[in-house]
């Protein structure tokens, strides 16, 4: 008897756990990977931890019972080789980054992609991968908003400050005139 042969229960788990996973996520991104080593999925899983994300080899029949539920489509062909999927449980772009990077080894390719249920070419993934991460999404808008702040506070302090000068010039023509005479 095959022992690596999965019992039924077992692959209701495993189904189950591919539906958490999706659910869970903000988006997932397919990977195919040819001549795998061990170095490279461990180095690719701490990468992904590091952004709030995961990478897990993928039984095909079993993943495409669950996106056939979810009614999630896919491309012809999705499911002729190896798979393996990465999970971005927060920031999708930071997540299809670290994923891009790891594809340059040639050892994974980026195939497509999924994000708000809808389907994702391997070049929209690359697209997402070159937008700014979120922290540096916040620090540009924050940048932006205080900028604009600054700029707005100078604008109403500056009849003020004008105003002030004029004061201060008068009360100096002032006692210089009372000085000389």
């Amino acid at each position: 008897m095959n022992e690596l042969a999965f019992t039924r229960k077992e692959k209701e788990a495993i189904v189950d756990q591919y539906r958490d996973w999706i659910r869970n996520s903000k988006a997932f991104f397919v990977m195919s990977y040819q001549n795998m080593d061990m170095m490279a999925v461990d180095q690719a899983r701490e990468n992904l931890r590091e952004v709030n994300g995961e990478i897990h080899v993928v039984k095909n029949r079993l993943f495409r019972l669950v996106m056939d539920e979810m009614n999630l489509d896919y491309e012809d062909g999705f499911w002729e080789e190896n798979n393996m999927i990465a999970f971005a449980f927060s920031d999708a772009p930071s997540v299809a980054k670290v994923m891009s990077d790891i594809s340059k080894t040639n050892v994974f390719d980026t195939r497509s992609g999924y994000m708000d249920e809808k389907l994702l070419t391997a070049d929209q993934v690359k697209s997402l991968a070159d937008l700014p991460t979120l922290p540096v999404m916040r620090g540009i808008m924050l940048g932006t908003i205080m900028a604009s702040a600054t700029k707005l506070v100078r604008t109403l302090a500056e009849p003020a400050r004008s105003m002030a000068a004029v004061v201060k010039a008068f009360s100096e023509e002032g006692q210089a005139a009372e000085s000389a005479a």
